[in-house]
């Protein structure tokens, strides 16, 4: 069995590692199938080139996995009508928390043949050997497929519990040296940035969160380190992004993975997604000795009564002292704020615009953006159960048009001034994060030719 997996372009400059298919790759060229990537990330093919490599080339399945953005799913659209249009169109597979969330609309919409649901490397390989073996799907747990124009749900998939079971993702397969120059926050020039995952899920339930997999599941933190070293090894890895929910799970698993990065020496940066409510100075000052630079946390709203809505079990109290924590020991905070939730309105926005000018350490340009009710969230339900929303149909075609803009309007206001003071809100915070960049810019150029600092290395030096 031949396998084609689409990395597809999202008009980055330098993308992200598709973890993603990494790991699918990793799990079929395990069981002896032939993977081939196709990296239009990469090369920026247009989408009429898969369609020209389909036809010159003869693959038994094409796979593409996408989240549940507005421009993933153009994308996906665009992607599916150059394979369906192909000549030798092989079975098609789809995959990611977009399609899990409702297999059916994504198999109508695209014409695909299956959906694989959830986590996907024990379905896609039992999907693949059934083909090889000429079996039916209906055997096939976590999978939905159609079958002339009826599409056919089967029962879900267990969760892997031994997540060091997967193997590590097949990164022999992806142009490294393209992927780590990704830059991430406190990333040197020098430095070769690359993603990994610690563990898979979530033991947290906020409402507008789409990835809603029961519980929560780590690695061992040896297979961590051995994976490092071997990005370390191999590609020269020098900054580890952890690019799961959430790698501060709880201060025990934190403080293990941090004595281990130590105890083996490893001599890296890395940064992660982590927990206000964790964020104590003994547990941060442990992390800053294990090279973390950065901690990506989801703060959301700065109101107590917006924090209960969404289920965040988080208080304003409690972000406030985790991120003032975070700065004392030396990491920078990544600050997620958004707006238009249950329970929103001017004063809530107030709120975070001025904490986020409070805190801001220029790490990374911060915005705050209108909450969007993704399919799969228990926000989406409450939306169509308003009448905010019909259906996903309406969500993808009419609403969701753009992650800067309301997809549902949850608040008081007309849509019209919510746009005005979000814009508004965001002119505050552009001009707060340019105006700190500019002081900075003086004050090396002050150093150069007042001090002498011959260390200055030009302004237009990257």
């Amino acid at each position: 069995m031949k396998v084609l997996l689409v990395s597809y372009d999202n008009d980055s400059y330098i993308h992200t590692f598709p973890l993603g298919i990494a790991y699918i790759a990793a799990v079929l060229r395990d069981c002896k199938f032939d993977v081939e990537i196709w990296h239009q990330d990469v090369h920026h093919y247009s989408d009429e080139a898969l369609k020209i490599k389909l036809d010159k080339e003869k693959y038994d399945f094409i796979g593409i996995g996408m989240v549940a953005g507005y421009y993933q799913y153009k994308k996906l659209l665009s992607l599916s009508k150059a394979i369906n249009s192909s000549n030798n169109r092989p079975i098609y597979l789809l995959g990611g928390h977009g399609p899990t969330a409702n297999p059916e609309y994504f198999l109508k919409k695209t014409y695909a043949d299956v959906v694989v649901m959830g986590e996907s490397e024990t379905s896609i390989v039992d999907l693949v050997r059934s083909v090889a073996e000429k079996k039916s799907y209906k055997d096939v747990s976590g999978i939905a497929y159609r079958n002339n124009d009826e599409v056919i749900i089967n029962k879900p998939r267990d969760l892997i519990k031994d997540i060091d079971s997967i193997p590590f993702p097949a990164y022999d397969l992806f142009p490294m040296n393209y992927y780590r120059l990704r830059r991430r926050p406190h990333s040197s020039d020098s430095d070769f940035c690359a993603s990994i995952l610690s563990g898979r899920g979530c033991p947290y339930k906020c409402t507008f969160c789409y990835r809603m997999d029961k519980g929560f599941r780590p690695r061992s933190t040896d297979s961590i380190i051995e994976e490092i070293k071997l990005l370390k090894k191999d590609y020269g890895i020098t900054y580890i992004e952890f690019a799961d929910e959430l790698l501060m799970s709880s201060v025990e698993r934190t403080e293990n993975v941090c004595t281990e990065i130590i105890k083996a020496n490893l001599n890296i940066k890395w940064s992660c997604s982590g927990r206000l409510n964790y964020a104590k100075k003994d547990l941060l000052m442990l992390m800053k000795k294990a090279g973390c630079v950065f901690i990506n946390y989801g703060i959301e709203a700065l109101d107590d009564q917006v924090l209960k809505k969404m289920n965040k079990v988080l208080t304003v109290k409690q972000i406030i002292a985790g991120i003032e924590a975070t700065l004392m020991a030396g990491i920078s905070p990544g600050y997620n704020v958004i707006w238009g939730n249950l329970g929103d309105n001017i004063e809530t926005l107030n709120k975070g615009v001025d904490f986020l000018i409070k805190y801001d350490d220029c790490a990374q340009l911060r915005t705050i953006r209108p909450v969007t009710p993704y399919p799969g969230s228990p926000l989406f339900d409450t939306a169509v159960n308003k009448g905010l929303l019909k259906n996903i149909d309406d969500f993808y075609e009419k609403k969701h048009l753009n992650s800067d803009l309301l997809t549902v309007n949850f608040t008081e206001l007309s849509d019209d001034d919510f746009h005005m003071a979000l814009c508004d809100a965001n002119k505050k915070l552009l001009n707060n994060y340019y105006n700190k960049k500019k002081k900075s810019m003086i004050k090396k150029t002050e150093d150069l030719y007042i001090k002498k600092n011959v260390e200055f290395r030009g302004y237009r030096h990257t």
